[in-house]
């Protein structure tokens, strides 16, 4: 079984290439960052613990497989993130805070769906799935 985490970015933003990095980049932590469980009182705080799905563990252990894609705009970003979410993959939206671009407004740039295996994130962001994708 492939294990994989698509990450998919709004090319309606112009993002200039540093920037769809950065935000690429948190949208792939944040899915494990999700998961971190709370810090047992007397626990150490500086000890991050992780309560992942079979398929995180392999890919933490494995290849790390990462596709990024483009998405035309908020609309499918945020479809695909909802179809994500409504299936039950482990999934992360990030918001900027809009202060080196955007004009100060929080806008929504990427969403990161798994890692999970191929064939539960193909349908959705695969050549035939449900969002409209296009390599980055």
């Amino acid at each position: 079984m492939s294990i994989k985490q698509v990450i998919l970015y709004r090319r309606d933003l112009k993002m200039r290439k540093g920037k769809i990095a950065a935000q690429v980049a948190h949208a792939s932590m944040k899915v494990l960052l999700n998961r971190a469980a709370p810090v047992p009182e007397g626990g150490d705080p500086q000890t991050l613990t992780l309560q992942m799905t079979p398929e995180m563990t392999r890919w933490v252990r494995g290849r790390f497989a990462k596709i990024v894609l483009s998405v035309e705009g908020e609309e499918e970003l945020l479809a695909a993130y909802a179809e994500a979410e409504r299936r039950g993959l482990p999934c992360a939206l990030i918001t900027d805070s809009g202060k080196t671009e955007f004009h100060g407004v929080p806008t929504r740039t990427t969403v990161a769906i798994g890692p999970a295996s191929a064939d539960a994130i193909d349908p959705i962001t695969g050549r035939d799935g449900l969002i409209p994708t296009r390599l980055a």
